[in-house]
């Protein structure tokens, strides 16, 4: 999953070198925390969070199909 958001996240974004995504477990799963340049930020989030939104729903539906539950944060470097 977190190479899925990386790749999903670099084609987004002005700044691909910037792109990260560690990994963190939680109580009921993993969190994804995606880190993108300042400046790409409104390019990962969208107009009322819609992008933001769509990249969620397809990791989480990405996780569902290997039996996990994922969240995805994301935070500016």
């Amino acid at each position: 999953m977190k190479e899925l958001l990386e790749i999903i996240a670099k084609k987004l974004v002005d700044n691909p070198e910037d792109v990260s995504v560690t990994e963190m477990p939680a109580d009921k799963g993993v969190v994804l925390e995606l880190r993108v340049a300042q400046g790409d930020m409104g390019k990962v989030i969208g107009k009322q969070g819609k992008i933001a939104k769509a990249i969620r729903t397809v990791v989480r539906a990405a996780a569902i199909h290997n039996d996990m539950h994922i969240s995805v944060e994301i935070v500016q470097q």
